[in-house]
């Protein structure tokens, strides 16, 4: 098997149309002739593939919130078990922590009432939930946002990174040429810089969990990390509850969900306890809702979800 490709493969750009998935694998856009994604555990995940059956995908402008694999009725398309870290969800979850590009593709109807898949560009894996889905089973959901240039591997930056918008939206949209490729401009959460101020001046700027203080050529620097992240999925508040302060090798392992804290401040997943002040309430609702949804240690989430503490 030939090494993986991560980024765009020979000419194909955002708007393609492929004929079938016969053709996105003879074409190397995609390999499997079945599954939906494309990865390994090890380097990552190469690509995807969108259905519109899946009943735990959604689609929205600027980001895509993708469904793992496993526990799957093929037919129907609705989960019948738990979903598992493992396999492609692992590669997924690599790919979150590499930052490698994902190519992702989508299944449209043409206007000759024929199915294609179109090509939607390159979109890095930003964060992952462990949730009940609709179907009451847990499922790995991950969070894809376009890639805003593709000069790093050596083309122009491309103006929309993905399709128009309004095509996600509704069953099988109808699609009969390649989109045209515009301007357009996203919301973004703006995060309340005293409150990530007020968590580094309280700790001088240590970090919780190793105690270090990082001094670079312009002061002290250390990272504030939401213990609920803010944006979908998980829709955190940006308050000093759901704050901590942390070292960038620490605040990089808690959004993987490398490590968890319990309610009495001891580490999961690491030895220790969090360092903490008895002015920082930190929430217990918040680090319940880390431990649950994110935290990846003990059975890689292979058990059904109980009750959130």
């Amino acid at each position: 098997m030939s090494a993986p490709v991560f980024g765009h493969v020979g000419t194909a750009r955002p708007g393609d149309l492929f004929e079938s998935r016969l053709e996105l694998s003879l074409h190397r856009q995609h390999r499997p002739r079945q599954a939906g994604i494309c990865a390994t555990q090890k380097e990552g995940a190469e690509s995807i593939v969108l259905s519109d059956k899946y009943e735990d995908d959604e689609v929205y402008e600027d980001y895509i919130l993708y469904t793992g694999h496993g526990g799957r009725n093929q037919e129907s398309g609705k989960q019948v078990a738990d979903q598992t870290l493992t396999d492609s969800n692992l590669g997924l979850a690599r790919s979150e922590a590499t930052g490698r590009p994902v190519r992702v593709y989508r299944k449209v109807r043409t206007d000759t009432k024929t199915s294609a898949f179109r090509y939607e560009g390159l979109f890095r894996v930003t964060s992952h939930q462990y949730a009940v889905g609709k179907s009451g089973f847990g499922v790995f959901r991950f969070r894809l946002e376009p890639m805003l240039s593709s000069a790093s591997v050596g083309l122009a930056p491309l103006k929309k990174p993905y399709i128009v918008p309004d095509l996600f939206h509704g069953p099988e949209p109808i699609v009969n040429e390649a989109a045209p490729r515009y301007e357009a401009t996203t919301s973004r959460l703006i995060r309340d810089t005293a409150i990530t101020r007020e968590v580094k001046s309280l700790y001088r700027y240590r970090c919780q969990v190793c105690d270090a203080q990082l001094q670079g050529p312009t002061g002290l620097y250390a990272e504030a990390a939401h213990i609920r992240p803010l944006g979908a999925p998980h829709h955190g508040p940006d308050i000093l509850a759901n704050v901590l302060c942390f070292c960038p090798n620490h605040h990089v392992l808690f959004d993987l969900g490398s490590f968890a804290i319990a309610n009495d401040m001891t580490l999961l997943g690491l030895s220790g306890h969090l360092h903490y002040k008895p002015q920082h309430q930190v929430g217990s609702e918040f680090l319940a809702y880390q431990r649950q949804h994110i935290y990846l240690q003990a059975s890689t989430k292979a058990s059904s979800l109980s009750p959130e503490e």
